[in-house]
């Protein structure tokens, strides 16, 4: 088995087995494909179900001179996935991947912006242009749901439960679940909705998604990002902050105004509890609030 077709077959499998998004299959597709640039590079012919754990060790020292050890991280992890596939299809009876240690690294805990900030950001938007209505429902929509950025994008017209205050969301592995929606969110997606898409010259392969551009398509990761980036210039904002941002954001208001941590779980779609419980850490200084505020020995 040669390196491309054994890609090939790893990339269907993740697609049609695993159901991930083709965002996340590049990603898994990428690190196999580094390896094998590296063996190319370095004149090393060994087949996807030949290679052992030297060879593997090897690529890995190269790239650490290169990366930051999260990223290392996750190159291994990446591996550690397409040989587990391997063994699974009985191509191989080990995994190379199983002896090599993945570095240590620091739990990066995530950024987030002040209710004030994502006001400033809203009230940034111009709403005399054609897409200040969409941009506006696009942020309250981030910060109002929580949404991933690709969850943001597939979101579709027939998903919008509103009688219900609900929106069905798709989220990682084709997942779908049910996330609140408040009242002052729907009304800025109602007002996108009726008063700018509705004048829009929509491609029929598009017609159902909710938040389209110019030329009534549906929108890219690259162009939310574009949105978000320029707002915070505009306002001078001085953190890094990409529409995950708002994700956490979300998280972390929801958790300060005293929300329970597996409400917050459901809604982010995090299928283990361990990633939910992120926000404990960034929010520590509520934590002591709450002891004074119940504990029987204040």
């Amino acid at each position: 088995m040669k390196w491309t077709q054994a890609l090939l077959d790893y990339k269907n499998y993740l697609k049609i087995e695993r159901g991930l998004s083709e965002n996340s299959i590049s990603n898994y597709a990428l690190d196999v494909q580094k390896l094998s640039d590296y063996l190319t590079e370095h004149k090393i012919e060994v087949s996807p179900i030949a290679i052992d754990q030297e060879a593997v060790q090897q690529f890995i020292y190269e790239i650490a001179k290169n990366v930051n050890p999260r990223s290392q991280a996750r190159i291994i992890s990446g591996l550690k996935g397409f040989f587990n596939y391997l063994v699974f299809e009985d191509y191989r009876e080990d995994n190379p991947m199983d002896l090599i240690e993945t570095p240590k690294i620091g739990r990066k805990l995530p950024d987030t912006l002040s209710v004030d900030e994502i006001n400033e950001l809203i009230k940034a938007i111009d709403l005399s242009k054609s897409e200040g209505e969409r941009n506006r429902a696009i942020l309250e929509t981030l910060y109002g749901c929580g949404l991933r950025v690709s969850e943001l994008i597939n979101l579709k017209l027939s998903d919008l439960y509103f009688d219900e205050d609900f929106i069905k969301v798709t989220g990682k592995g084709n997942k779908q679940r049910f996330v609140p929606i408040s009242d002052v969110n729907q009304k800025y997606i109602f007002i996108y909705k009726n008063e700018v898409r509705v004048h829009q010259n929509i491609q029929k392969e598009h017609e159902d998604y909710l938040f389209l551009n110019r030329r009534g398509k549906q929108l890219t990761r690259a162009m939310i990002f574009t949105i978000v980036k320029q707002l915070a210039e505009k306002i001078g904002l001085h953190k890094t902050i990409s529409p995950h941002t708002f994700r956490h954001s979300f998280a972390t208001h929801l958790l300060e105004n005293g929300a329970d941590l597996r409400a917050i779980q459901q809604m982010l779609g995090h299928e283990s509890i361990t990633t939910t419980e992120i926000y404990m850490h960034v929010n520590r200084s509520q934590l002591a609030k709450v002891l004074k505020e119940f504990h029987p020995r204040k």
